[in-house]
């Protein structure tokens, strides 16, 4: 109607319309009201970009509240449906590294007995091997050492082979990152490395009680398992990897990112190097 202004009057238009004319005016009224939510939007906007498209509305929640909004989780959901947002993060069938070759060496008993119940950090630790498949058709093999309590990941070795040089990497690094009067639970699966007289030594030198899952039982060490599962779906499965040093790369700024930035509902919206600092201090 307001278009046709300038021709007609404002009379003449409401009786043509058999529109009322508190009615005309509550709807321009509307028209030109401002949206209360503009600055939350932008908020949303931005966390869901800074989450590379992973956290739902209930994580996107525990961010605005940090941020000094207030607002319900409801209303967040709401307002991700009006701005088409949603995680792009999808289940899907991970491929899996098996490196058991039957009883080659120490088999150690399960300390844990799928109670990941660890609340400091470095008591209990968890490490696992997990493979990716590279577009030149080739593998990638990721070691990498979890804390239980803090979920952070401590040491992450990416190479080509899944080898003992990749544990020796492996010891090396997460050697340096212990706590010098850490005294922590190793949990592995009965993989050949784990099994290998140069990782019990290790162990032992550094002070740490190797722990193991049973034979083909992938719920004892669920924490990294999980872990693994998640990185592929949040990350290396969303990213065309050409080779071992695009792997490195994406997979190093994702442990970054992951450390330090996402955030975890059972840990109350820390991340896990703040978990771990809170713990700490």
């Amino acid at each position: 109607m307001d278009s046709l202004r300038p021709k007609y009057t404002l009379v003449e238009l409401l009786r043509i319309s058999q529109l009322p004319r508190a009615t005309y005016y509550d709807r321009r009224h509307r028209n030109v009201k401002t949206d209360k939510y503009v600055d939350i939007k932008a908020f949303i906007c931005q966390a869901f970009k800074d989450s590379f498209e992973t956290y739902g509305y209930r994580r996107i929640h525990v961010m605005a509240k940090k941020a000094g909004y207030k607002i319900s989780a409801n209303t967040v959901l709401r307002l991700m449906g009006e701005l088409n947002l949603s995680s792009t993060v999808y289940s899907r069938h991970t491929s899996g590294y098996h490196s058991y070759k039957g009883h080659t060496g120490t088999i150690n008993d399960n300390l844990l007995g799928q109670k990941f119940t660890a609340t400091k950090p470095f008591s209990v630790m968890h490490t696992d091997v997990t493979q990716v498949k590279l577009t030149n058709n080739t593998w990638g093999y990721i070691s990498a050492i979890m804390d239980e309590a803090s979920r952070e990941i401590v040491t992450i070795i990416i190479t080509d082979r899944a080898d003992r040089q990749q544990l020796a990497l492996t010891i090396d690094d997460f050697a340096l990152k212990i706590p010098i009067d850490a005294q922590p639970i190793m949990h592995s699966d009965q993989g050949w490395q784990y099994q290998h007289k140069d990782y019990q030594n290790a162990m032992k030198e550094l002070r740490v009680t190797p722990s193991m899952s049973r034979k083909g039982n992938c719920h004892d060490n669920a924490p990294m398992e999980s872990f693994f599962n998640l990185m592929k779906r949040e990350c290396l499965y969303r990213t065309t990897i050409d080779n071992l040093e695009d792997l490195k790369q994406v997979a190093t700024n994702y442990i970054v990112w992951y450390n330090t930035k996402r955030i975890s509902m059972n840990k109350n919206g820390l991340t896990p190097v703040e978990y771990r600092e809170q713990a700490v201090a």
